[in-house]
Order: C-alpha cells, then sequence, then structure tokens
C-alpha cells in the first residue's frame, strides 16, 4: 500500500478540486480528508458514514464555584490570563483563554478546579462512490488538529490493508503548520497543487520547504495556469530549478466550478474535457511512480 498526500501552501488553490478528479480515476484506493480543520471533500464524495468516533480535543478548565475561595492563587499563576473576576463577586474561566496546562488544578489549596477534554470532535469512517472514505470535523477554537489527522490517516492506512488496497489518497489541509505536518509525515509522495498568484508562489515556496526537509519525494500541479501567465512561467522556473516535476495543469475551467455546484468531481462533470484528459495522464504518472519509483517516460 502507498500513500499519497495532495497539499497546496495556501488555501483555494484548487486542492481539493484536484484531489477529488484523482478519486474519479484511481482505482482500488482509499480517500482520507485531513483538513480537519475545515473538511470539504465529503461534499463533493457525498459519503454514507457508517461509523462516527469522538476526538477527544484540549483540556478546559472550570471552577466550582461552591468549593472556591476566591484566594486568586489560579489567577496569579495562569500565563494565559484566562482566570477572571466577575463583576458580582467570584472567580471564572473563559474557555476561549484557556490553554489546558492545568497549573491551576494543581495549584489550587481547595481542589476547586478541575479540567475535562474536549468533546467537540469527530471522525467518521464512511462509503463513498469512489471507494472508502475516512474524514473529520472539528469544532470552532479546538486543538490538537495535527493528532486528528494522525488519527484520521492511520484508520485509513487500517481499512487499505484490511481491503487490499493499493492507495490512500489524503486530501491534505492548506499552509504549513500542525496538520500539514502530520498529513506529511510518513507519506510515500506529495503533489503540491500551485495557483498562479504572488501569494500562491509564495506559499508554495515555504511548503516547498518543509517537504524537502523529510525527504519526501515532491511533484506539481499548476491550477488555472493561464490567468497571470508571467506568474506561471516564474513558478515553472522555480520548480525547475527546484528539480520539481510538473506532472500536469490547468487552465481556468468552468466546468470546475459547475461541477462542485452539482456535488461530482470534474471528471464525471466533463469526462470529455481537457481538464479530466489531464487529470488522467496526473494520475498515471503518480501512479507510475508509487509503483516502480519513476514517472511515466522519465
Amino acid at each position: 500500500m502507498k500513500e499519497v498526500t495532495i497539499l497546496s501552501g495556501k488555501g483555494g488553490a484548487g486542492k481539493t478540486s484536484v484531489t477529488a478528479a484523482i478519486a474519479s480515476v484511481a482505482e482500488n484506493a482509499v480517500f482520507c480528508d485531513n483538513d480537519v480543520d475545515a473538511a470539504d471533500l465529503h461534499l463533493i464524495l457525498n459519503p454514507e458514514v457508517k461509523e462516527t468516533h469522538t476526538f477527544f480535543g484540549a483540556w478546559v478548565a472550570s471552577i466550582d464555584e461552591d468549593k472556591c475561595t476566591n484566594c486568586g492563587i489560579c489567577k496569579s499563576h495562569c500565563h494565559f490570563d484566562a482566570i477572571h473576576y466577575r463583576e458580582e463577586g467570584g472567580l471564572y474561566i473563559n474557555p476561549f483563554q484557556c490553554e489546558g496546562c492545568r497549573l491551576c488544578e494543581r495549584v489550587c489549596p481547595v481542589g476547586a478546579i478541575t479540567s475535562e477534554r474536549s468533546e467537540n470532535n469527530f471522525w467518521y469512517v464512511s462509503d463513498s462512490r469512489f471507494g472508502p472514505f475516512v474524514h473529520a470535523k472539528m469544532g470552532p477554537g479546538e486543538e490538537n488538529s495535527g493528532k486528528l489527522v494522525t488519527e484520521v490517516r492511520r484508520k485509513a492506512g487500517e481499512i487499505a490493508k484490511a481491503t487490499g488496497a493499493d492507495f490512500v489518497i489524503n486530501d491534505g489541509p492548506p499552509g504549513i503548520g500542525c496538520s500539514a505536518i502530520s498529513s506529511v509525515t510518513g507519506t510515500n509522495a506529495v503533489l503540491l497543487v500551485i495557483e498562479p498568484t504572488r501569494s500562491g508562489l509564495h506559499d508554495a515556496r515555504r511548503l516547498v520547504e518543509l517537504v524537502n526537509s523529510f525527504k519526501i519525494p515532491l511533484f506539481a500541479f499548476i491550477n488555472k495556469d493561464d490567468i497571470i501567465v508571467e506568474i506561471t512561467k516564474e513558478i515553472e522556473r522555480y520548480l525547475t530549478e527546484n528539480d520539481i516535476a510538473i506532472l500536469g495543469r490547468w487552465g481556468f475551467d468552468t466546468n470546475i466550478v459547475e461541477s462542485m455546484v452539482d456535488k461530482k468531481s470534474v471528471v464525471e462533470y466533463a469526462p470529455g474535457s481537457e481538464t479530466t484528459r489531464s487529470i488522467k495522464m496526473v494520475w498515471e504518472q503518480m501512479k507510475a511512480f508509487l509503483e516502480v519509483g519513476k514517472v511515466v517516460g522519465s
């Protein structure tokens, strides 16, 4: 079983559209949405949920007013200014400021403070028309997205082994944060989706540095390569200088937007389009690399 993660340096680069298109042409694969903070691959795959699991997030402290003596020791020790006095008297902990370090719980002389793990995060095992699908949903402001990514990837790998799947295809998160790092770790290859804008190129450079630090094979895909031709040429030069192969590209295509509105991949919506032909070539090259260690024609 081989694993490929599709990433982008910034949001809105077209990463999920590319992933959904690849899902349409890949065979014997398990799919996994690593963008747990803002998952959206399910909008296209329209999965049928088979299992729901709770992911326990960060610790959040609270004060038992009946036990609290208002001594203020917890407040003086809180490094995050999360503990406050109410106007009517008494102490309380603001859950949005609490970082879950539990120091207040340890220093309270009367045991008035307790902490509980957040239960506002969930991950799912589903069936989709393309194959098994593992995805998740984090509550607003929740933490430990990297750990949740690790959990959904673990389950996707487990399903792949149990079903004899050849590939796990991850729709990764944008950026270079904890969830992106968790998406890169241990994967066999990364496909970087870049849009030809100044911010797209800037953020792609940061992601290239991250992936290279893990010594993971990296390939590129340029989305909407005809919207700003000058920056597209700059991207091509940058990729050539860094020995990153461009496996494919899309021009601006309204079929992609229309397919998403119709809750389909562009391959399903416009099977005879140049966009569909391009993604088929991309997957053939990526599949060849995962199977034999080199892209088609290299």
